[in-house]
């Protein structure tokens, strides 16, 4: 079992930043892959980044060069820093962890960009 909370979400204008964070049950260092979703009002969940155990990164096409995902081993931590962010990028975050190939999630965290 893996317990996974985000936190650092909020209310930011549109050109700020933010970070979140996932703290977790035990080293993102022993996850298969650890990822951050999102999901608007209306909208299906999509990915915004992942990284594997490897330390390959992926990112959402409309998210690349302005979201960074990273893990601290000694903090049991995924982050994912968060610039320039836009109106559409608000949504509820999530954190997803798979862990000896089942997944696991987080209970979310609230980004509201206003413009």
């Amino acid at each position: 079992q893996v317990q996974l909370v985000e936190s650092g979400g909020g209310l930011v204008q549109a050109g700020g930043s933010l970070r979140l964070s996932c703290a977790a049950s035990r080293s993102p260092f022993t996850f298969n892959r650890s990822g951050w979703y999102r999901q608007a009002p209306g909208k299906q969940r999509e990915l915004v980044a992942s990284v594997t155990s490897g330390g390959l990164t992926n990112y959402a096409d409309s998210v690349k060069g302005r979201f960074t995902i990273s893990r601290d081993n000694a903090k049991n931590t995924v982050y994912l820093q968060m610039n320039s962010l836009k109106p559409e990028d608000t949504a509820v975050y999530y954190c997803k962890a798979v862990y000896q190939w089942s997944a696991y999630w987080g209970q979310g965290t609230q980004v509201t960009v206003s413009s």
